[in-house]
């Protein structure tokens, strides 16, 4: 799951230009809220990337070249064959030298993990013997935001992202995350599903928060990496509307959200500041856009949920070693079936909307604690009863009990 599905219906669109903010409403909602049965399931895995002798050394572009070698995408290494890893994965590197590793889609659990798992660990083989180690945290503990990639679409975004602060560089450079793909569901449903993944977003970004430090110290929030996504761009970066037509909501988001990038073959990618899609459509720079344009710019909102045909959740730290496993297995047994759906809306409402504190006090928060108790409960409950790792429901059972007797200890 790593390109923008695009349905049958999408062929009714032209391709050339955009003429009216209907049509183009009308075209991101087909594309990015497909109907059907769900079945698929996705797993993107970031970390951040480390020298082993001195984690706090900026890292040297050169030695991640040789490390990923011919795995390396073309953004990293132009002309690189960029080879799939050993069991399908793709390879991506993202502008601050962070590795992602992206399945493929699959309806198995079981499946879909030990594929990733080993593709994992190929990945930190290939790094380790370049002297290379992988991040275990949401955040770089340690150093400044540094751009690797120099490409046009990162140059820009740093230059957007730059007229309000350090979060953007941050979101770009300094943060890794877990992101878990899944069906959108059937049409009569894609409303409850779209709206129990932003209800589940508090409670699972508390319970796996893992990014406390930043520049060498703490931050005051269990989860540094969403304060920066919050921080980057909020009209990009904001939890999406919840309704009763989420395709409507999203596609009138998409319209009224400001370029970041403008592509031009000079390969000066800037936008000027605070020109919507929609004001494109209308004139306000030259050159009507086209659908290509449209595609793109979906590309570049990113809010803790995201629908690419499929629905993206990417409200998740990172997690130290396998333990991606036990947040990822979470959300794909709450959102099986959909009488389980219907429950985690109904467990989730006492926190529903809770972002800031999430990401702020995670588990101390009573309220989020008492909440993601229930949850984790019906998720280990799920989890029991579907196709997954072997122990992966004693896992999460173990892990929910230690973080809220820790949190809660705290909070005394």
């Amino acid at each position: 799951m790593v390109t923008l599905s695009i349905d049958s219906s999408a062929a009714e669109f032209p391709t050339s230009r955009v003429r009216t903010r209907a049509e183009a409403e009308a075209y991101v909602a087909s594309v990015c809220f497909k109907h059907g049965p769900p079945k698929l399931l996705g797993i993107e895995l970031e970390w951040t990337v480390h020298h082993a002798d001195d984690p706090r050394r900026p890292l040297d572009p050169e030695a991640l070249i040789s490390a990923l070698g011919p795995h390396a995408p073309d953004s990293l290494v132009p002309g690189s064959p960029h080879r799939r890893l050993p069991n399908g994965s793709v390879l991506t590197v993202e502008p601050g030298g962070q590795v992602e590793v992206s399945s493929l889609p699959t309806s198995s659990m079981t499946s879909l993990f030990d594929v990733v798992a080993a593709d994992a660990d190929f990945v930190r083989r290939l790094l380790g013997r370049a002297g290379l180690v992988l991040g275990e945290q949401g955040t770089d503990p340690w150093r400044l935001p540094q751009r690797v990639l120099d490409v046009p679409r990162y140059a820009a975004m740093e230059t957007a992202f730059d007229r309000i602060g350090i979060d953007g560089r941050l979101m770009m450079c300094s943060t890794a995350g877990v992101q878990v793909c899944v069906d959108a569901g059937e049409s009569h449903r894609v409303a409850a599903r779209w709206a129990a993944l932003h209800a589940l977003g508090p409670v699972m970004m508390a319970m796996f928060a893992n990014s406390p430090r930043l520049f060498g110290e703490a931050t005051g929030w269990v989860s540094t990496r969403t304060r920066s996504l919050l921080r980057t761009d909020p009209p990009r970066t904001r939890p999406g509307p919840v309704g009763a037509d989420p395709a409507a909501g999203w596609a009138r988001r998409i319209l009224d959200t400001a370029l970041v990038c403008l592509r031009r073959e000079n390969g000066d990618w800037t936008a000027p500041s605070g020109v919507s899609f929609a004001e494109w459509i209308h004139g306000a720079l030259p050159g009507a856009p086209t659908r290509d344009d449209l595609d793109y710019h979906m590309t570049t909102v990113f809010p803790p949920v995201r629908p690419r045909g499929y629905l993206e959740v990417r409200y998740l730290d990172a997690q130290p070693g396998d333990d991606w496993m036990l947040p990822a297995g979470a959300v794909i047994a709450l959102l099986h079936d959909e009488s389980t759906v219907d429950e985690v809306l109904e467990l989730t409402a006492p926190a529903a909307g809770r972002w800031v504190q999430a990401a702020r006090h995670g588990l101390v928060d009573p309220v989020l604690a008492d909440t993601a108790e229930a949850v984790l409960e019906l998720a280990v409950r799920r989890l029991r009863n579907l196709d997954c790792p072997d122990g992966l429901p004693r896992r999460l059972s173990e892990h929910t009990a230690r973080r809220l007797a820790e949190a809660r200890g705290r909070a005394r």
